[in-house]
């Protein structure tokens, strides 16, 4: 039941824009799943869905790549750099980087799929990512590549 629950909600995210999980809910039960929502976020985390920023404004749900490693979504940073960092700013090792509501997770996992070595760890909010360094040299480092790749002035 579960794996068929879990291709169903693949084939939904797929086919179209699904903004919460509320939403998902109802189209889940229109292909006849009835869950919980805390079954929904639990297959939600287990599919490696991630909410990202829509041009519009708003966010949605998207699919980790067909064939990605374990299902995981690992969105590259260099698509997302462009479209989501809005700002960003540091002090010692701590890095704040600012997006559009819904955004952090995806430009959240995108670094952590990176694997910059400047990078301890980083941790996603709705509209913020907060990336801890190495040290004060790896965060003006890191604040210039993310710079870069999102063309923000210096």
């Amino acid at each position: 039941m579960k794996t068929q629950r879990h291709a169903a909600i693949l084939k939904i995210v797929r086919a179209q824009t699904v903004a919460s999980q509320e939403r998902l809910r109802e189209l889940l039960k229109a292909e006849g799943f009835e869950v919980t929502q805390a079954t929904l976020s639990r297959d939600i985390r287990e599919l490696g869905l991630a909410k990202v920023a829509a041009p519009d404004g708003g966010s949605h749900y998207a699919p980790p790549p067909e064939g990605g490693p374990g299902g995981a979504m690992r969105p590259h940073l260099e698509q997302l750099l462009p479209t989501t960092l809005v700002s960003l700013d540091g002090v010692g090792p701590l890095l704040v980087l600012k997006t559009p509501a819904g955004g952090a997770q995806a430009l959240g996992l995108a670094l952590d799929a990176a694997g910059w070595p400047e990078i301890i760890g980083t941790i996603a909010g709705d509209d913020a990512v907060l990336v801890i360094t190495r040290g004060e040299r790896a965060r003006r480092t890191v604040q210039a590549r993310l710079k870069e790749g999102a063309g923000l002035p210096d």
